[in-house]
């Protein structure tokens, strides 16, 4: 969990203008974890929750995004819960 806190940190520091991470649950196999933000509008949204997976193989991480499990948009901003399988 540690390690996890400390990518949700970075990516709040690399992102924090566009889009907060949040976790919400963490186990063994699966983490879920909240964005909301107003995203950058010339991105891929996707790229937000992939990033996660690209910042947390530097501190010895494997997760990778499976399924979106809420989304709330708005034209100024957006709340998403995205599930990550944790891979070892």
């Amino acid at each position: 969990m540690e390690k996890l806190e400390r990518v949700i940190k970075e990516f709040n520091r690399l992102h924090g203008s566009e889009a907060q991470a949040k976790i919400l649950r963490f186990s063994d196999d699966e983490v879920i974890i909240e964005f909301t933000g107003s995203f950058c509008k010339t991105c891929g949204l996707y790229d937000y929750f992939e990033d996660i997976s690209w910042d947390a193989l530097d501190f010895g991480l494997k997760i990778k995004p499976v399924e979106i499990l809420e989304s709330e948009e708005d034209f100024e901003k957006g709340r998403y819960v995205v599930k990550y399988k944790v891979e070892r």
